[in-house]
């Protein structure tokens, strides 16, 4: 990795570097990021034991292309959307949203979102996503950062007691790996576009 591409992510590659254009395209990829994550939650691939479901993937990769500050007004911007009431997050609807929906079950994953996504982008400004491994390994840490309080939250609503890992952690498993296998090839793959342009 040259030295000239330290500390960038993608969306720095993109336009404007400075001044007003790149204000101006930091709203452009706020408004996109935040629209993406809304329509990524309610698509749903058929798959077993339970739909994957492509929030969680949209999640980590715009806190990868965006770097940590970008990726993180982005995903606070979609959840005091979602707080709002607007409809969207994975499993919310007309009858559960808002506040309400966000302080249920989903709660602590909604928490981990925010966690992974500047996690994501702080390790994509150290170069993780130029690697189809360092972003597999960025990939298992924030999915991690997702589950641990999600589970640590269904835990405190439901009781210790209960099938936490049955309920928020094992459906999923199997989804997550495609979902991180597919991210960890498409950031390189990007990275070589950007770099053959350049070239």
């Amino acid at each position: 990795m040259e030295t000239t591409w330290n500390n960038k992510v993608l969306s720095d590659t993109l336009g404007a570097t400075e001044g007003t254009a790149l204000r101006i395209k930091q709203v452009v990829l706020l408004v996109l990021g935040i629209a993406l994550l809304a329509v990524a939650a309610k698509i749903k691939v058929p798959m077993w034991p339970v739909p994957i479901t492509m929030g969680t993937f949209a999640v980590l990769t715009i806190g990868a292309a965006y770097g940590a500050r970008l990726g993180l007004v982005t995903i606070l911007g979609y959840m005091i959307i979602g707080a709002l009431g607007f409809d969207v997050f994975a499993s919310s609807s007309a009858e559960a949203y808002g506040l309400t929906y966000m302080m249920g079950g989903t709660g602590g994953y909604l928490v981990g979102y925010v966690l992974a996504t500047v996690a994501l982008g702080a390790l994509a400004q150290r170069g993780w996503d130029r690697s189809v491994v360092w972003m597999a390994l960025a990939m298992l840490i924030g999915n991690a950062l997702i589950y641990l309080p999600g589970l640590a939250w269904l835990g405190q609503l439901y009781g210790w007691d209960q099938p936490i890992l049955q309920w928020g952690l094992t459906p999923f498993l199997i989804g997550d790996v495609l979902k991180l296998a597919l991210a960890a090839l498409i950031l390189p793959a990007a990275w070589k576009l950007v770099g053959r342009a350049r070239g």
